[in-house]
Formats: C-alpha cells, structure tokens, sequence
C-alpha cells in the first residue's frame, strides 16, 4: 500500500508498462491492418478512400505499411519512434480528414490511437526493445 502513492520514477516500471503499451497498441492496430492488407492482395476489386488522390491502391498500400508493417515495428521495438510517427500521422489524418464529418463516436478510435503513438514518439521504446539492445553496442 506504501508503494501505491510514491510519485518518484520507477524506471523498471516504466519500462514495463512501455512494453505493454507498445504489444497492446501493435496487436490491436493489426486487426485494424491484416484486413486491409487482405484486402490489397485479394481477388477483389478495391473500395478504398483516396482523399489526397493518389489512387485508391495507392492510399490502401501506405496504410497497409503503416498499420501492419509499422505495428510490427513497434511490436519488436525496432525504429520505434519513426514507425511511431509514421502511425501517428496516419491517425491524425484519419481523425482529421477522413473522418472529419462523422459524429464524434465514430471518430473516437482515431483520437485514442492519435493519442497512444503521440506517447510513444515521446518516449521511444524503453528497455526491452530491440531499439535498445541495438543502440547500446
């Protein structure tokens, strides 16, 4: 109980609960990309918004790296602030833009996201990341 109300840092903490931030995120954002990235290379015909007019291949593509390959990043650790960012910007162009007419419980998700890959562009991946085992050499 003594413990529950020391305000001073505990560095093995945070780097645990960065851990577990960046696996929760990386895991949830891939049921928002394997989908997609189904859909990139399947039979189908492909529906997707293409807001900046890049093509609609083109957009489903970035957002396919940014959403799988980019979680995966993260996943591991590796490159974590750029996959971090890259992911961030995604979502604010999906809150922002994409999603700018919708009520706001429709957007909601974007602005969650938005705010968890800000948090890890400022704090990088911590301990237990590839990122830190490759930087210490």
């Amino acid at each position: 109980m003594k413990k529950t109300y020391i305000t001073s840092l505990d560095l093995q903490a945070t780097d645990y609960g960065l851990l577990f931030i960046r696996l929760s995120v990386a895991v949830l954002m891939l049921f928002h990309g394997i989908p997609k990235l189904i859909q990139l290379f399947g039979p189908e015909e492909i529906v997707f918004a293409d807001p900046i007019g890049i093509g609609h291949i083109a957009t489903l593509a970035l957002t396919v790296f940014a959403e799988v390959i980019c979680s995966l990043l993260i996943a591991f650790g590796l490159a974590t602030r750029l996959a971090s960012f890259i992911l961030l910007f995604t979502m604010g162009f999906a809150f922002f833009v994409i999603h700018a007419e919708d009520p706001f419980q429709m957007k909601e998700l974007a602005l969650i996201y938005l705010v968890i890959y800000t948090f890890i562009t400022i704090t990088g991946s911590g301990k237990y990341a590839l990122d830190h085992y490759l930087l210490k050499k």
